[in-house]
C-alpha cells in the first residue's frame, strides 16, 4: 500500500545541519527497507500560486489556499504493508526532521 507522510512546519524554520543528517539517515533507512518511493521539500504557502481552471475559469492568483502560519514543507511517499507500519514510519520521520 502507498502512503504519504507530510512534514508540517512553521515559517522561516530551515532544517539545521544536524536535522539534515537525521533526515538523510531516515531516507536511507526507507530505501534499504523497501519503503522509499520519493520525497521532496515544498516551498511555503507564501510562495504558492493558486490555479483554478474548472469550466475554463482561468483563475491564477498568488498565495495559498490555506491561511495558517503552518504549512506543508515536505513529504515522503512510501510503500508499507499496512497502516500500522506507515504510522511507525511517520513517527520515525517526524523525529528525524524534528517537525510535525
Amino acid at each position: 500500500m502507498r502512503f504519504i507522510i507530510f512534514v508540517i512546519d512553521g515559517p522561516d524554520n530551515p532544517a539545521s545541519p544536524d536535522e539534515m543528517q537525521k533526515i538523510d539517515a531516515f531516507n536511507e533507512k526507507l530505501r534499504s527497507k523497501g519503503h522509499w518511493i520519493t520525497a521532496a521539500g515544498i516551498q511555503s504557502g507564501a510562495n504558492a500560486t493558486l490555479i483554478d481552471n474548472r469550466k475554463n475559469k482561468g483563475e491564477v492568483k498568488a498565495g495559498s489556499l490555506f491561511q495558517a502560519s503552518e504549512h506543508f514543507s515536505g513529504f515522503w511517499l512510501i510503500e508499507a504493508a499496512d497502516e500500522a507500519v506507515a504510522k511507525e514510519l511517520a513517527l520515525a520521520g517526524s523525529k528525524a526532521c524534528n517537525r510535525k
